[in-house]
């Protein structure tokens, strides 16, 4: 796709939310089941992914880590976003790779230490392109990625979340 066939595609919806901001308002929705031992099934629209404890919390292995899965999301929404942005400003990018990660404290969540939060204490997000875009090219790009990639704009200015127990 180049930057003529992405706006051409995105006119119209870009149109449409202009003249009605509430028709861009989506919610977007996540479901799980509660499995065996500490596991939570999670639906993907793809398949089912088991999650369960990390290692280094008493888990197996062998589910998913809710916390690589949140870095996963992140790297997907960054490269997703990435690869827009740069076929709107009529980069050429040939590939290259998206890396997140994030340094939790276990005694936070484990509740050994008060002190320790629960949660990343730090994320990193990098990417690695093979471009020949030049350094200001490069910053723009990055800056605009940064601007449009949902998931790094929840996680940079949380939302408030509600949490209720359905009787």
């Amino acid at each position: 796709m180049n930057a003529e066939e992405l706006r051409a595609l995105q006119a119209p919806i870009k149109e449409r939310y202009r003249a009605d901001a509430e028709a861009a308002i989506v919610t977007l929705r996540a479901g799980g089941r509660l499995g065996e031992g500490v596991t939570c099934s999670v639906e993907t629209g793809r398949a089912m992914v088991q999650a369960g404890l990390h290692p280094g919390s008493g888990g197996n292995g062998l589910a998913a880590c809710s916390g690589d899965m949140l870095l996963q999301a992140l790297v997907a929404c960054a490269g997703v976003t990435l690869n827009a942005v740069a076929t709107a400003m009529g980069i050429a990018v040939r590939g290259g790779e998206v890396r997140a990660e994030g340094d939790l404290d276990f005694r936070g969540t484990l509740g050994v230490a008060k002190e320790a939060p629960v949660g990343f204490r730090e994320i990193r997000l990098r990417f690695l392109l093979d471009t020949d875009a030049d350094r200001a090219q490069l910053d723009k790009l990055l800056q605009l990625t940064e601007r449009y990639c949902v998931v790094y704009q929840t996680l940079r200015a949380a939302p408030p979340i509600k949490v209720e127990l359905a009787a």
